[in-house]
C-alpha cells in the first residue's frame, strides 16, 4: 500500500523464527545489526475480502551501525505522541494507538 507509514520488518522466511526474521529484515531495510527483546504486541488484522495477516512486534534493545534509508520513501523519528498523526497501514493502528497512549514500551 504505496504512501501509507508502516514499521519495518517483513515476512518470516521458510525455517526462520521470528526474532530472526526481525534481525535479518532490519538489516536489509536499514543496515543495522540489531538485538532483538521481548515480544511486545501481536496483532491478527482481516482485511476487507477474507484475506488475513498476524503482525508480531518486538522491541529492539539495541543496534549496531548508523541507520540508512534502503527501501523505504522516508524514514522518520517522532515523539510517541505524534504517531497517531501519521497514515500508518490499517493494520497497524491497534499497535500506534497503544505505543501513544503509553501502553506499550
Amino acid at each position: 500500500m504505496p504512501l501509507k507509514w508502516e514499521f519495518p520488518g517483513g515476512k518470516i522466511e521458510e525455517g526462520e523464527q521470528p526474532r530472526d526474521a526481525l534481525r535479518r529484515e532490519l538489516e536489509e531495510e536499514l543496515g543495522i545489526e540489531a538485538v532483538i527483546g521481548d515480544e511486545v504486541a501481536r496483532i491478527l488484522h482481516e482485511y476487507p475480502g477474507g484475506s488475513s495477516v498476524e503482525l508480531r512486534f518486538f522491541a529492539v534493545l539495541s543496534y549496531k551501525s548508523e541507520i540508512e534509508n534502503r527501501i523505504f520513501r522516508e524514514i522518520r523519528w517522532v515523539e510517541r505522541s505524534e504517531l497517531t498523526k501519521l497514515d500508518f497501514l490499517e493494520a497497524d493502528l491497534t499497535l500506534v494507538k497503544d505505543l501513544a497512549a503509553g501502553k506499550i514500551l
